[in-house]
Formats: C-alpha cells, sequence, structure tokens
C-alpha cells in the first residue's frame, strides 16, 4: 500500500500492555456461563456481630441459605477458533476443564453456606441493577464476569447491555455481520434468527482500526478509563491504512465526520466502512480536491469500500487540471466492492471526463452496488478499455452528461440500476463497448434513454426504458446491441431509432405509448425487429425510410393512432409473419419509391386501408391475410407497381384491391372474396396486370373497370359475385384473355358508358342476367369468347310483363332498354323499363333513350305516377328476388 504523503495529525494509542485480543473475543463468542476462578473462598473469621456489621448484611434480616453457586468452567465458556465461529477443543484442554471442576467441587465443600452475605452479589441483587452495572463495563471486564457463574453469565450476555456497548464503540443503528471477509450485512435485530445479534456484532467488528478525529488523544489522556477496550483509533484514514499494513483483509471503521484533502490510494485487500448513527453516508464524508478521492491499484484484490460518501469538488477558479480525476478510480487487475456509497464528481471536461466512477483497464472489475451516483457535472460510471465489473441496485441520476459510459470492448454487468432524470443520455455505449444490462429502471433523461453507436454491442433486457424527452433506444453509426424484452413506452419521439448502418436486435419487446412513432428505421439502418408488441403509438408502429433495409419479423403492431408499418423515401425491408390491425390508417403504406417485401402477414380490422400503395411505391405483397379493413383491402395509386402474390383478400367495406389515379401492378394468384364492394376496382388511366386470380362471392361486383380504366386481365376465375363479374365503364379499355366468368347473380361482363374492351378467350356461363351485355353505343373487339348456359333472367321478366325492379331493386343493375315519358316529365335520371312503358305508361308521350344498365323508377315508386305493376304477384319463380326495402348501392354512387 502506497501513499504519495502521510501527515499525521493527531496521536496514536499504542498500548505495549493489554489483554490478548483472541482472549476477548473468544468470551465474545461463549454460549455457556464461564466458571470463576479455581481458587477456593476461605471461612469468614469472627463473631457474628463482625459478620452483621458488614454493609450488605444490614439489609437483609434474615437470609435463608442460599444454595451453593453452580459454575461452570472457564475453558467451557470460551471458544477457541476463528471468527467464522467454528470451534477446536484440544485434549490439554479438557483435561484442564476436568481439573478445574474438581478444584471447585473441593473449594465448594470448604465454603461456609452459613454466610449469605458471601454470595450476595450473586444471588440477592436485582437484576436490574446488576444489568445497570454491567452497562458501565468495558468489554473486557464484561467479559470476564461472563465467567463469574450461570446468573452472571446470563444478565452480562443480556441483548439491551451489549446493543449500548455495540453502539457507543461502533455509532451504527443496526447490526453489522461479516459473512465473508469482504461483504458486509446490516441486519434488522428481530428478523434474525440470533440469541444475542449485538454481541455478535461487537465480536464481527472488534478487531477494526478506528478512524474517529480526535478521540485517539482522548483515550491517551485518560488510560484509567479504557483498561477494559483494546481498540486502535487513528485521527487520519491515511494512518489507519499504514498501521494495517501486511493483515488480512483489515477492517477500518471510519466514524462520522469530514475526512478531506488526503492521498488513499488502495492497493491492499483492506477493508473501508462507515460508521454513524442513522444513514450513514449522510455523516461519513471523504472528499478531495486536486487528486481522485480514492484510487484502487493493481494488489488490492477485492478490497471492500462501503457505506460513506465520496466527493471530489475541485476548484473550477485553480489552474490545476482536475478533468481526468474522479471520485473512485479503479485500475487493471482490481475488484474492489463499492457498497451503498453516495458518489458526487463536480469535475468538468468532455476528454476522460472525471467520471464519478471510472473503471479502466483489462481486468479491472469491481462490484459497485447499492450505490447513488447523482448530480455530478459529468458522466456518472465510466467503464473503459476492456474493463468488466458487476454494478447492481445502484441509483444514477441527475448527471450533466451520460449516466453510464461503456466503450473500448469494456463488457460490464449492470443489473437492476435506476437511472434517471439525467442531463444527457442515459446509457451510451460506443467505440466497440459492450455490457448486459438487466433489469434497469431508465427514465426521463433529457436525451434518449439508451445510445448505442460506433460498433457498440451490449445486451439489454429486462429493462424498463421510458420516458425520454427525445427517444427510448437509439442505435447509429454502426451501432449493434440486442435489445430483449424490455417495454419501452411514453418515449417523446420514437421507442426505437436504428440508423446509419446499424444492425440491432429488437426482440421481444413491448413498445407502446410513444408520442411518435414505435420503432423508427432510416439512413440505411438495418436490423432484427422480431417478437415484438409495439402498440397505442402516436405515429406509426414501425417506419422505415431513406434506403434501409431491416428485417421486421413475427412482431404485433396495432391500437396505432397512426398507420401499422410506414415505408417511405427508398425504404425496404423484409417484413414477415407479422400481425398488423386495429390501427388508425392504412396497416402498411408504401409510398416514394419504397420496396419493400411483406409475406406472411395477417393485416386486419384497420380503420382504413390494409395495405396502401402510392406515389410510386413499389414492392411484394406475397402469402398474406388482409381482412376486415373499412376501406378496401389494397390500394395501388400514383406510379406504384407492387408484386401482389397469393394473398388472401376479404372482408373489406370499400372493395378487395382498388387501382386507380395511374396505379399499376401485378396482381396473380390471389383470393379475393367475400368485399362488400368490388373484388377488384381498376380506375383512372390504372394499367395492372391480373392474373390466375380467384375472385369470388363478393357482395358487388367482380371487377368494376371505370373513368377510363386499362389492365390485363388473364386467365382470372370469378364466379359467385352479387353483381356483374365484370363492369367496365366509362371509357375504360382493357384486355380480357381466357378468363372464367361464372356463377354470378347478374351478367358475367358488362360494357357500358361509352367504354370498350378487347375480349378473347374468355368462358362465360351460368350468369343470371347473360354472358355479355353492350349497352348502346358499345363495339368491343371480341375474339373466341365462350357464352352459354346464362339463365337470361331479364328476357324472362319482359315476356312476363314483369316490371324489371323486381329484378333489380336498388342493388342490382340488369341492362335493359331505358325509356323516359313526356307526359309524366321524367328526366334523364328517370329510367322506366319497357313493360311500365306499356302498362303504367300507356297512351303517355314516350321515348326510347338507351340500352343500358339502371333499375325502374316507376316501379320503385320514384314517380309521381304509381306503378300498377309493382303489386302484382310473380309467375316465374325463377325470377323472384327479395323485394325488402332497398337501399343505394355502393357502385351507383361510384358510377
Amino acid at each position: 500500500m502506497s501513499s504519495p504523503s502521510r501527515n499525521s495529525s493527531g496521536p496514536t494509542l499504542r498500548r505495549s500492555r493489554r489483554l490478548s485480543k483472541g482472549k476477548v473475543n473468544s468470551s465474545l463468542s461463549a454460549t455457556g456461563t464461564a466458571q470463576q476462578p479455581t481458587t477456593s473462598r476461605t471461612k469468614t473469621s469472627g463473631s457474628p456481630q463482625d459478620r452483621s456489621s458488614r454493609p450488605y448484611s444490614l439489609r437483609r434480616k434474615a437470609s435463608p441459605i442460599p444454595p451453593p453457586c453452580e459454575t461452570i468452567s472457564v475453558h467451557q465458556g470460551i471458544l477457541a477458533g476463528s471468527s467464522s465461529g467454528t470451534t477446536s477443543i484440544t485434549a490439554s484442554t479438557a483435561s484442564k476443564a476436568k481439573r478445574a471442576r474438581l478444584t471447585h467441587h473441593q473449594a465448594a465443600q470448604s465454603v461456609n453456606l452459613s454466610n449469605p452475605e458471601d454470595n450476595f452479589l450473586q444471588y440477592h441483587v436485582p437484576s436490574e441493577i446488576l444489568l445497570k452495572i454491567f452497562s458501565y463495563l468495558l468489554e473486557k471486564d464484561l467479559c470476564n464476569v461472563l465467567c463469574v457463574c450461570k446468573r452472571f453469565n446470563t444478565l452480562a450476555g443480556d441483548p439491551t447491555v451489549w446493543k449500548k456497548m455495540y453502539q457507543s464503540v461502533y455509532e451504527m443503528s443496526l447490526p453489522v455481520l461479516r459473512p465473508s471477509p469482504t461483504r458486509f450485512k446490516f441486519v434488522q435485530p428481530d428478523k434474525v434468527d440470533s440469541p444475542n445479534i449485538w454481541k455478535e456484532s461487537f465480536k464481527t467488528l472488534y478487531n477494526a482500526v478506528h478512524v474517529k478525529p480526535g478521540h485517539a488523544r482522548r483515550v491517551y489522556d485518560n488510560m484509567e478509563m479504557y483498561k477494559g477496550r483494546e481498540i486502535q483509533y487513528y485521527d487520519t484514514i491515511e494512518e489507519a491504512l499504514s498501521s494495517v499494513e501486511g493483515n488480512d483483509y483489515p477492517l477500518i471503521l471510519l466514524h462520522a465526520g469530514v475526512y478531506s484533502g488526503e492521498w488513499l490510494y488502495i492497493d491492499t485487500p483492506v477493508c473501508i466502512l462507515g460508521a454513524a448513527p442513522g444513514h450513514i453516508p449522510d455523516s461519513v464524508i471523504v472528499e478531495n480536491f486536486k487528486e481522485s478521492t480514492f484510487v484502487f491499484f493493481e494488489g488490492c484484490e477485492d478490497a471492500y469500500l462501503g457505506h460513506i460518501s465520496i466527493r471530489f469538488n475541485p476548484d473550477h477558479q485553480s489552474n490545476t487540471p482536475h478533468h481526468k480525476h474522479s471520485c473512485v478510480e479503479v485500475g487493471s487487475c482490481c475488484s474492489p466492492i463499492i457498497d451503498s456509497c453516495n458518489i458526487r464528481s463536480r469535475s468538468q471536461g468532455r476528454a476522460r471526463v472525471g467520471a464519478a466512477v471510472s473503471v479502466s483497464g483489462k481486468n479491472a472489475a469491481p462490484t459497485v452496488k447499492n450505490c447513488v451516483i447523482s448530480d455530478c457535472e459529468n458522466v456518472g460510471l465510466f467503464i473503459n478499455d476492456h474493463a468488466q465489473g458487476h454494478f447492481m441496485d445502484c441509483e444514477i441520476s441527475g448527471n450533466a452528461l451520460a449516466g453510464i459510459w461503456v466503450k473500448n470492448h469494456a463488457n460490464p454487468l449492470i443489473r437492476r440500476c435506476h437511472i434517471h432524470h439525467g442531463r444527457d443520455v442515459g446509457v451510451f455505449t460506443f467505440d466497440n463497448g459492450m455490457g448486459h444490462f438487466d433489469r434497469c429502471d431508465i427514465h426521463h433523461n433529457r436525451i434518449a434513454g439508451f445510445e448505442v453507436k460506433a460498433g457498440a454491442n451490449p445486451t439489454v433486457v429486462h429493462c424498463e426504458i421510458h420516458h425520454g424527452q427525445t427517444g427510448g433506444i437509439y442505435v447509429h453509426e454502426n451501432g449493434r446491441g440486442e435489445f430483449l424484452e424490455n417495454k419501452i413506452h411514453s418515449n417523446t419521439f420514437a421507442g426505437v431509432w436504428v440508423t446509419s448502418n446499424s444492425d440491432p436486435t429488437i426482440r421481444g419487446n413491448e413498445i407502446f405509448n410513444g408520442h411518435q412513432g414505435g420503432v423508427y428505421i432510416f439512413g440505411e439502418g438495418r436490423g432484427l425487429i422480431e417478437n415484438n408488441d409495439i402498440h397505442s403509438n402516436a405515429l406509426a408502429g414501425i417506419q422505415i425510410r431513406t434506403n434501409s433495409n431491416p428485417i421486421i419479423r413475427g412482431n404485433r403492431i396495432h391500437d396505432g393512432q397512426h398507420g401499422g408499418i410506414y415505408v417511405h423515401e427508398k425504404g425496404k425491408g423484409l417484413i414477415i409473419e407479422n400481425e398488423v390491425y386495429s390501427n388508425t390508417l392504412a396497416g402498411v403504406w408504401v409510398t416514394t419509391g419504397s420496396c419493400p417485401e411483406l409475406r406472411r402477414n395477417r393485416i386486419h380490422s384497420g380503420k382504413q386501408v390494409g395495405v396502401y400503395f402510392y406515389d410510386n411505391g413499389h414492392g411484394t405483397l406475397e402469402d398474406n391475410d388482409i381482412f376486415n379493413h373499412m376501406y378496401s383491402g389494397v390500394q395501388i395509386r400514383t406510379g406504384s407497381d407492387p408484386i401482389i402474390r397469393r394473398n388472401k383478400i376479404w372482408g373489406g367495406q370499400n372493395g378487395g384491391i382498388l387501382v386507380y389515379n395511374g396505379g399499376l401492378g401485378v396482381l396473380e394468384y390471389n383470393e379475393i372474396f367475400d368485399n362488400a364492394m368490388a373484388g377488384v376496382w381498376i380506375k383512372t388511366d390504372s394499367n395492372p396486370h391480373l392474373r390466375y386470380n380467384k375472385i369470388h362471392d363478393g357482395r358487388d361486383g367482380g371487377i368494376c373497370i371505370f373513368n377510363g380504366g386499362r389492365g390485363l386481365l388473364e386467365e382470372n376465375e370469378i364466379f359467385r359475385n352479387t353483381q356483374a363479374g365484370v363492369l367496365i365503364s366509362s371509357q375504360s379499355h382493357p384486355k380480357l384473355k381466357r378468363n372464367k366468368i361464372y356463377d354470378g347473380l347478374a351478367a358475367g361482363i358488362e360494357i357500358t358508358n361509352n367504354a370498350t374492351a378487347y375480349l378473347e378467350g374468355n368462358h362465360v356461363f351460368n350468369n343470371k342476367f347473360a354472358g355479355i351485355c353492350l349497352a348502346t353505343g358499345v363495339n368491343p373487339e371480341m375474339k373466341d369468347n365462350k357464352v352459354h348456359g346464362n339463365k337470361n333472367a331479364i328476357e324472362k321478366a319482359v315476356k312476363c310483363g314483369r316490371c324489371l325492379y323486381k329484378i333489380s331493386s336498388y342493388t342490382s343493375y340488369p341492362m335493359h332498354d331505358f325509356y323516359r315519358c313526356k307526359t309524366c316529365n321524367t328526366t334523364d335520371r328517370n329510367a322506366i323499363c319497357v313493360n311500365c312503358i306499356r302498362r303504367c305508361h300507356s297512351g303517355h308521350d314516350v321515348e326510347f333513350v338507351t340500352h343500358d344498365r339502371f333499375f325502374c323508377d316507376c316501379g320503385a315508386g320514384t314517380l309521381s305516377l304509381q306503378c300498377q305493376l309493382a303489386g302484382e304477384p310473380t309467375k316465374d319463380t325463377d325470377t323472384l328476388y327479395d323485394s325488402a326495402a332497398p337501399i343505394e348501392s355502393h357502385t351507383l354512387m361510384v358510377n
């Protein structure tokens, strides 16, 4: 142990003649009573008057003859052995004890039992008085009293006696146990299974050296008062350290006071423990103004430093540099234990930063536990240069820079630490720093809760990272790391940020209630985002942009106030096997040149669109299940050109797939069914390629193409849709090749409103109204189509003289002749079927308008003239339709 300067500040008490501490400690460990000295008593001489004149004989007029005082050999009451409680009794000791018992028996026979005053002290003084007397004894004399007799042994071993003496000597409110040389444990007396925990604790600490300024002089000046005590006192820590050199795990107790300006360089396995009443670190303060307060060098092994306040308070007006100094420095090959200390550094600077605790170098591996590192003007805990260590149950808060820095291949183990309200980042790992962070609570830091940079690769498990004023986790500049099963929530910006070629693993976390997004990956970020529960964030659950290419797998992304996954500005990524549901906007957005791969996801129950491609969004949508959205399952617009393959798209309230405003895309091998409107909509100059799809059981049409829509439809199977299998309208011009269109509840193919089409090799059969219905003026190019077996319900209704509203109502639009009645002053928007013209408007001035798809307003009751055919029973049960109150068709509203 080296010390640059050892200036004695007071006298040191060193006794040349003192009772062996081994004997005192052995007496302290006695479990039975100790025998009184073996010299026999002599019979008292003199007359009865002489005896009665003694002071104590005046107190009792007639004392009964007491039984002989039972005693136990002093060798039985003193345990030989180490402080751990091991007992070894040699054969010679047993022989001596036997001889002592024989001597005592002979002495007892010679005692005159007729004189009770001889045993008055042992038997007749009240216990309260004896306890009071014993409480004034010092430990050496009290140990001698323990050896007198059973009663004295019991009373002198009373816990209240030892508690008073323990608290007067050690000044601590609770007893301390020492389970191992470098482990100290404060215990509650009523919660330990010990007959006298105060006595046990007194013995545990008895060999300690005390640092108590001024007390050594007091003892030296009053030698007679301390004859029963063998304790060394010093005025300074440096003196105490010098006195214990060469001892194995010596203990130094620091009593209440402020110890300033000492140079404390520890290079031996010494134990330094604060000793004061109440919360000890509030009363025991060690500080320095120029150098690091404590420095641990090689050789200190597992030294112990506990229950004190450690401060470094440099004079900022001084020219002396201080930014490299710390409260505690731990160097290479050191493994001290720092326990329950309050640590604060006022050092300023941004180089080696003068952290409160600095651990640096290979095999530097301290144990820092239960410490408070707070309100430092720099970093709280700095771990550097391959250092390791175990840091647990510490509170790190209010520091000007990071609460914890880990860099340059350092790899600490940090458990259950509370890192909060920092004026910078909570934890900063960089320059290949590592570390294992377990069950830490990281919150309310001004920047991110956890930052990873420049090749750092920490492991963060079961932590709670929340209320960061910028974000939760920030990984950038080739950062890595594993973040497993954490709770990341309530951060001002994104819960997790990944950028600039970083590649972390984010697995099994709950990421929620972010004031912006959940996970934000940008600037060519990568990473594995897997099996997380991401929900209730203000913006997208996951956002990918600017050439980032992560793997998003197995996550639940739901109940966001924005979208589920947002890929934009040339974002990429493999998005696989996620469940995306109940988000306010689109489940997945793909836009502005982005090209992700979405495979085997379940995207459902959204309040808008399932998957939304727009503004040149591309990518692959493959083997997904997309269902139950308030809008369409998939939308493609404005130059977007995705590949949509082998998906199930169903339950959309506004259709299955909507391609519009110049949208493109290849849609193949999909199953599109049970949508409230068209299975596929193509409009406004869009030109997708649909092939090998099954589009069926729609509650409206199969495929609707209108407003200039185009597209190539080949080898699709379109069946059992409520309206037309394929509706082509309003100047659209698609190509239909080799499609099968059958079992529809309306027509197979309808072309209307100046549209045209190229129809080749299509197979159209078994539809209710007709196979191919062409409005007036429509002349498609048709080649090799097979149209057969359609039911032609319109022709049958016309032949039976029925109003065609019976077939159409408001929800189905058969194509037939459209008339208007000039007499009834109907407009071009009021269609009248041919049978109502013949019956209801017989003799009126009527005119033919067109052959097109519409329902009959006369039968619907919207004209002033009551329809005469509406109430007639039908005779053709094949054309009987539900005559319940009609509702307005969505397809009509769109057209």
